[in-house]
C-alpha cells in the first residue's frame, strides 16, 4: 500500500498547521518544498522566486519533491507531505504549458486520497515567503482541484475545524 499521502489545496488554508499536528502526534511529514526553496533564494540569489521566475521556481519543487520521495521512502507508516511533486508539476504546467504532471505522477503516485484544504480567508495570512494575494491562492486551488481527480485521486476536502479535529478526521478516512 502507499503509505505517501499528500495535503493538497488552497495557500494559507492550513495545510502546514496540519502537518505539525501529525507530526506532534507521531507521524512521518515533509515540509512543504516551495516553503524551504522561497527562504533559500530569499537567503541568495533570488532568481527561483516564485514571483521572479515561476517556471525556474517549479522545475526546483519537482526536484525537491523526488529528493523527499526518495528519503521518506525507508519511513514506516503513514508520511504526509505538505504539497509535494503534484503541485510543483502542475505550477510548472501553469508557467511554462509543459504537459508533465500525468508522467511524474505515473512514476511516484501518492496514496490515492489526497485531501485538500479548501480557501478559508479567516486563517489565510500572507508573509515573506507567501507574496501572492487571496485571489491567487484561490486560483492555485482551482487547478490543483481539477487535476487531483483527473489523475484518479479521491480528493476529500478537510473541514474548517480546529486543527486537531482536522487531524482525527484525516486518520479516520485513512483507517
Amino acid at each position: 500500500m502507499n503509505c505517501f499521502v499528500a495535503i493538497s489545496g488552497c495557500s494559507g488554508g492550513g495545510k502546514s498547521t496540519l502537518l505539525a499536528e501529525l507530526a506532534a502526534r507521531g507521524f512521518s511529514v515533509v515540509e512543504e518544498p516551495g516553503r524551504r526553496i522561497v527562504k533559500q533564494e530569499l537567503e541568495g540569489e533570488g532568481a527561483s522566486l516564485p514571483w521572479v521566475d515561476l517556471a525556474a521556481f517549479a522545475r526546483r519543487a519537482i526536484g525537491t519533491s523526488i529528493a523527499d520521495r526518495a528519503e521518506a521512502a525507508a519511513n514506516r507508516g503513514w508520511t504526509f507531505f505538505d504539497r509535494g511533486l503534484i503541485d510543483a508539476a502542475i505550477a510548472l504546467e501553469h508557467a511554462t504549458g509543459e504537459l508533465v504532471t500525468r508522467r511524474l505522477n505515473a512514476i511516484h503516485p501518492y496514496h490515492s486520497t489526497v485531501f485538500m484544504t479548501p480557501p478559508w480567508p479567516d486563517i489565510y495570512e500572507g508573509d515573506p515567503e507567501r507574496r501572492h494575494s487571496f485571489s491567487d491562492a484561490i486560483a492555485e486551488y482551482e487547478r490543483l482541484s481539477v487535476i487531483y481527480p483527473v489523475l484518479g485521486y479521491e480528493v476529500v476536502l478537510l473541514p474548517k475545524v480546529s486543527v486537531a479535529e482536522r487531524a482525527d478526521f484525516v486518520l479516520s478516512i485513512l483507517g
